[in-house]
């Protein structure tokens, strides 16, 4: 008898069969059904203990079942009967794997069909659900028609206008940030730009009254004249921050030149080698480190000009700015840097024509520098010029006799100081608060006319703000500091109110312009209506003749019309220049108001017949 093809002679050596088990000398493909039937004749061989229960280490899957008497498909019962022996000829270790396999599958197809059936209970559920509201709802017209019906398409049309409004949304901005960004663009306005930085109301209750002229802050400043900005650096009050952004971030004809590795920048006039800023990135400390209001004005001018007779010299408008700081962050954002190792020993402090003596002003340390100290210690020096710096570099120094404390008593002489830099600092013409960094951008820009290239940044994490200090440090540094914390109450009021009086003027003169512009196309198509009307006429001048007599003269009365209406909106268009330069300059035209009131209502008096007349 010839062996199959399948029983070729192999290299290695036959697998052992099990005890009991007959061994194998046939192909199982062909032979499968003579095992089949060995396998069921013995109940104690390898088929039937694979058949009523799996190999030890391998458990049965979730939908196997065991082997019965019964018989099964022709089919089923040969691929049993072919793979049971097989599995069983199997290592432990693949028969292993192959029944996790099996497991696993099971699992997925468990929880697939768990899924699909808790999906469809919660669909019927929700069905219900929204079917009873839509009853409630819609229930005096539940006898039309069938309700359930009804609801059903309707429940159908928002689901699909819910889905489709989402593959929209994310078609168009795919990501979870985005989408919450635009929902929320979406339920909340536009943030004001110029919001208040500090986090306090936008609205505030002011404590001074001032006049328009002190709250309207506009300088005709022409840099390709001979005007000139100067800028008040006082210690600790961002004036560093604010110096780069006057030389390096400012729009301008001619930008000023700064080189790397150089703090001073040249900032030269359009067409001229002069400059157009004295501060410390421009011309250096030409008048002293820090120089205050007093060395300021006696030196700027000799320093600009040079050596020329004063009546030699140009007439120029010399605009003063500054920043200043909250008192307490400042007092000990300048107590960190003297621990640092700063002193200012190159301030001249020159007042009078002279610096002050040893005795005017003693020094509170007695090496090269003052770094180390501790707070107590700073706080303790009666001479120390941190106390009340922002009162003392705006004041006139002249009023109080300088540094000499003998000239006067100590109560006039703070009250004479506090005046004097109060009175300075409403003249000047431009200061900032370094708390409400946009606000002062958004100021210096409508008062200069000159725009900055990038928004300022507010840093509200400061090297002072570090500093941790209990309640009764700070009123005492408040008390050292009693005529700076005065000073920037009057300051703050002051600042906010000419924000809020720039703001509001920027809106009246935007409402002013689209009246006027509203005005203009009006006129225009007043204009072109009555020439479109005089254009037909003349093309049929025999019929209109025929039909009405009179319309000549009505030609006349529209041409008329026409030339009063254009020369009264050009009239009306420079009254109301003049009227804005009026409000500006109210001292100047009291009774210019009026008159324009009356120009404007007589023009539209004159519209207005104009429209009854068509």
């Amino acid at each position: 008898m010839a062996l199959p093809a399948c029983a070729a002679p192999v290299l290695w050596p036959p697998l052992q069969p099990e005890r009991e088990a007959p061994a194998r000398t046939t192909c199982p493909r062909r032979h499968s059904r003579v095992e089949a039937e060995l396998a069921e004749s013995r109940p104690g061989s390898v088929a039937a203990s694979v058949s009523a229960d799996p190999p030890r280490g391998v458990s049965r899957g979730f939908n196997s079942q065991p082997l019965t008497d019964e018989p099964l498909k022709a089919s089923s019962s040969q691929a049993g009967a072919a793979r049971a022996p097989l599995f069983a000829l199997l290592p432990r270790g693949r028969r292993r794997r192959m029944h996790d396999l099996r497991r696993r599958w099971d699992l997925g197809s468990l929880c697939r069909a768990l899924l699909t059936r808790g999906l469809a209970a919660l669909g019927h559920s929700l069905k219900h659900v929204l079917g009873a509201i839509f009853s409630k709802i819609f229930g005096p017209l539940a006898s039309v028609g069938n309700m359930d019906e009804k609801s059903n398409k309707l429940l159908l049309a928002l689901v699909m206008l819910f889905l489709f409004a989402v593959i929209v949304l994310q078609y168009v901005c795919p990501g979870t940030e985005c989408q919450l960004l635009r929902l929320q663009a979406f339920s909340s306005p536009m943030p004001d730009p110029y919001r208040s930085e500090d986090e306090s109301s936008a609205r505030f209750v002011p404590r001074y009254n001032f006049s328009r002229s002190d709250l309207l802050r506009k300088v005709d400043f022409d840099i390709k004249g001979d005007d000139l900005i100067v800028f008040l650096h006082i210690q600790k009050t961002g004036g560093t921050t604010f110096g780069r952004h006057l030389v390096r971030n400012i729009q301008l004809e001619q930008p000023c030149e700064c080189r790397v590795g150089q703090k001073k920048c040249t900032c030269h006039r359009p067409g001229k080698r002069e400059t157009w800023l004295f501060s410390r990135f421009s011309t250096g400390w030409s008048c002293g480190l820090h120089a205050d209001w007093t060395e300021l004005t006696s030196c700027v001018p000799a320093v600009v000009d040079g050596k020329r007779d004063a009546k030699l010299r140009p007439s120029r408008n010399f605009h003063y700015i500054t920043i200043l700081r909250d008192p307490v962050s400042r007092y000990l954002s300048e107590w960190r840097h003297v621990q640092r190792g700063a002193t200012w020993k190159a301030s001249l402090h020159v007042c009078d024509g002279r610096p002050p003596t040893s005795e005017e002003l003693p020094s509170c340390y007695t090496g090269d520098d003052w770094s180390g100290c501790p707070l107590k210690e700073f706080m303790d020096c009666p001479y120390n010029l941190a106390n009340n710096r922002q009162v003392r570099m705006l004041s006139d120094l002249t009023l109080v006799g300088c540094y000499n404390l003998s000239v006067m008593p100590v109560k006039q002489r703070n009250k004479v100081l506090l005046e004097s830099a109060k009175s300075n600092l409403k003249h000047m013409a431009f200061f900032g608060l370094t708390e409400f960094q946009r606000k002062t951008q958004y100021l210096f820009e409508k008062t200069f006319n000159m725009n900055f290239i990038s928004p300022f940044t507010q840093y509200n994490t400061t090297r002072a703000s570090s500093v941790e200090i209990n309640e009764e440090i700070q009123k005492r540094i408040e008390g050292l500091n009693f005529l700076d914390m005065e000073l920037y109450s009057y300051a703050k009021d002051l600042f906010l109110q000419r924000y809020q009086f720039m703001r509001q003027k920027d809106h009246q003169d935007a409402r002013r312009k689209r009246q006027e512009q509203r005005k203009f196309l009006k006129g225009r198509f007043l204009q072109t209506h009555f020439q479109s009307q005089g254009q037909v006429q003349s093309q049929n001048p025999s019929q209109n003749q025929s039909q009405n007599p009179n319309v000549n003269a009505n030609q006349n009365v529209t041409q008329n019309l026409i030339q009063n209406l254009i020369q009264n909106l050009t009239q009306s268009s420079s009254q109301n220049s003049i009227q804005k330069e009026n409000r500006e300059n109210p001292k100047q035209n009291p009774g210019q108001e009026q008159s324009d009131s009356n120009t404007s209502n007589g023009t539209n008096d004159y519209i207005g017949s104009v429209e009854k007349w068509r």
